[in-house]
C-alpha cells in the first residue's frame, strides 16, 4: 500500500515548496503535485497536511541512554529515550559510547549497546564508540569498528579515562586514514579539578558553582588545542560536541579563517535557551551539565553562529538523572551531582519556536542543522535528514500555528523534569512517521517497541565537506 501525505510545504535545507510525497515500502518514492489522483487505482492511505510543514525526521547525533557512570545511571533506557525522542519528532539518534571496564577494547562496549538497544529501540540508532585509551590495539580496532558500522569515536579531554595529547593525535591520524571522524569533549581537565577544588575547600558547594569551576576559558583552551592537534594531523576532521561559549566559537572561526578544513561544530538546545541564572534557583541541580549552562552574552553569540554557518549542528547531549533521586545526591554538595539533563523530546520544537519563530534562524537553516546537517556529518545521510526520494520515509508533520506550554505532565521519558518546565512554544509536531510508519501523533506514541533498526553508518569523503555545510 502506499501512502501519500498531500497539500503540505516540504522543507529542505535550500527551499520550501508544495507538494504531496509518495512513499512504498517505508521509502520516499516520488514528489510531486495531484499524487492522489495520480495512484487513484491503487490502494492508498492519505494524510492531509494542509497549512503545516513537512519536514525530515529530527537526527540527534548526541545523546546517552542508559547511560553508567560508574555511581548512577542514565533513567532512559534505549525503549524509554527513544520514545521520547519519537514523540519529539527526532527518527534517528547516534549515541555515545560509556565508559567500559578499565583496559577493555573498543567492540566490548559495542557489544554492550547492541545488547541494550536492540530490542528496545523504537527509532534508528546508531553509536559512537569510545577512545578510554591509546595503544597500537586500540588504533587497529578503529579500522575494524568502521566495518562494523561505527565510523566514528570520541575522546574525552577531561573525566577519568581523559586522553592526553600524545593519544588525541595518535587517534586524528589514524581516523583520518580511515575516513572517520573524531568527537571531542573539550575541557581542561587539570584547571577544572583545580578549581572544584579550591570551592569545594572553601565551603562554595552550590550549583551555581559548578558553573563557576568549569569556566569558558577551561573550554576554550581545550578547543583551541584540539583544532591544533587536527591541523598538526593534516587537517583531520574534527567534531566538537556541546560548544557552549562565545570564545570556543572564537577559537573556531580563527581557525577555520586560516584556512583549516574538516572542522565540525556542535551546540545543544540547552546552550541556546537557557543561562547560570538556573543554578541560583531552588532546583538549580536539575541543570548541572558539562560544560555548564553559561551567560546570555555566550547564548547570543551561539545563536549567531549557528544563523551565518559557524555551528553547523544543534544536538541534545540527553542524559537524564532524576531530580527527586540520582540530583540529589548533590545536595550539599555540587560535585557528587551526577552531570547531565533530557532534552531529546524537546529538541525540535524548542529550535522551531526559539529560532525560526523568534526570526533568528530560517526555516530552511531549521531543518540543515536538526536533521541535515548532523546526517551528512556522521554517514546517515541521503537516507535520513532529507525528503526526496529514495531517502528513508522519516517525517515529522507540524503545525506552525498551534501553541502549547512544555511540561513534564507531556512528557514521554522515565526521567522526573523537564528542564523546559512552563517554556510557552509556538509549533506542535502532529504526526512522526518513521520508514513510512506512523510512530506518533498527537504526542501520543503508536510505535513498537524494538522496531528501530541499527543504522550501519558508512565513511564519507569529508575532505572540504565542512566548507559545504553551513
Amino acid at each position: 500500500m502506499k501512502t501519500i501525505v498531500k497539500n503540505g510545504k516540504i522543507v529542505s535545507p535550500s527551499e520550501t515548496y508544495e507538494a504531496d510525497l509518495c512513499i512504498e515500502n517505508g521509502v520516499i518514492s516520488c514528489i510531486g503535485t495531484n499524487l492522489e489522483q495520480k495512484f487513484a487505482s491503487d490502494e492508498v492511505q492519505v494524510i492531509d497536511a494542509a497549512g503545516k510543514y513537512v519536514l525530515p525526521g529530527g537526527v540527534d547525533v548526541h545523546t546517552h541512554m542508559d547511560l553508567d557512570v560508574g555511581f548512577s545511571r542514565a533513567v532512559d533506557d534505549f525503549y524509554d529515550g527513544t520514545v521520547a525522542a519519537a514523540c519529539g519528532g527526532t527518527t534517528s539518534i547516534v549515541d555515545h559510547m560509556a565508559f567500559g571496564p578499565a583496559g577493555c577494547n573498543l567492540h566490548h562496549q559495542l557489544n554492550e549497546y547492541h545488547r541494550l538497544a536492540d530490542d528496545k529501540a523504537v527509532i534508528d540508532y546508531g553509536f559512537h564508540g569510545t577512545v578510554q585509551h591509546v595503544n597500537d590495539e586500540i588504533l587497529d580496532e578503529l579500522e575494524s569498528m568502521v566495518e562494523d558500522g561505527v565510523p566514528s569515536v570520541k575522546v574525552y579531554l577531561t573525566y577519568g579515562f581523559k586522553i592526553n595529547d600524545d593519544g588525541v593525535l595518535e587517534v586524528l591520524k589514524r581516523m583520518k586514514e580511515l575516513n572517520g571522524i573524531t568527537a571531542f569533549h573539550c575541557e581542561n581537565h587539570d584547571v577544572v579539578e583545580h578549581l572544584k577544588k579550591v570551592y569545594s575547600e572553601s565551603g562554595k558547594t552550590a550549583p551555581i558553582y559548578h558553573a563557576k569551576s568549569r569556566p569558558n576559558i577551561a573550554e576554550a583552551e581545550a578547543v583551541r588545542r584540539v583544532l591544533y592537534l587536527a591541523k598538526l594531523a593534516g587537517d583531520a576532521p574534527v567534531y566538537i560536541v556541546h560548544l557552549s561559549c562565545k570564545e570556543s566559537l572564537e577559537a573556531v572561526e580563527e581557525a577555520r579563517k586560516a584556512g583549516q578544513k574538516n572542522i565540525f561544530v556542535e551546540t545543544c538546545t540547552q546552550y541556546l535557551t537557557m543561562t547560570e541564572e538556573k543554578y541560583k534557583d531552588e532546583d538549580g541541580l536539575k541543570y548541572i551539565m558539562s560544560p555548564p549552562l553559561r551567560t546570555d552574552a555566550d547564548r547570543e553569540a551561539l545563536w549567531k553562529g549557528l544563523e551565518n554557518g559557524e555551528i553547523q549542528i544543534v544536538a541534545t547531549d540527553h542524559c537524564p538523572f532524576n531530580y527527586g533521586i540520582e540530583k540529589q545526591m548533590g545536595k550539599d554538595d555540587f560535585t557528587k551531582c551526577p552531570n547531565g539533563a533530557p532534552g531529546v523530546e524537546e529538541r525540535m520544537i524548542l529550535l522551531f519556536s526559539e529560532g525560526v519563530m523568534k526570526n533568528r534562524i530560517s526555516l530552511n537553516r531549521f531543518v540543515e542543522v536538526a536533521c541535515t546537517n548532523p546526517a551528512k556529518v556522521y554517514g546517515l545521510y541521503p537516507k535520513k535528514g532529507i525528503l526526496e526520494p529514495g531517502a528513508d520515509a522519516d517525517l515529522i508533520i507540524l503545525d506552525p500555528e498551534r501553541e502549547q506550554t512544555l511540561t513534564h505532565a507531556n512528557m514521554h521519558g522515565a526521567v522526573d523534569y523537564t528542564a523546559y518546565e512552563g517554556v510557552p512554544v509556538k509549533g506542535y509536531i502532529d504526526l512522526v512517521m518513521q520508514r513510512g510508519n506512523v510512530i506518533a501523533k498527537e504526542n501520543r506514541f503508536t510505535g513498537a517497541r524494538g522496531a528501530g533498526e541499527f543504522i550501519h553508518r558508512k565513511t564519507r569523503d569529508l575532505k572540504d565537506e565542512s566548507s559545504c555545510l553551513r
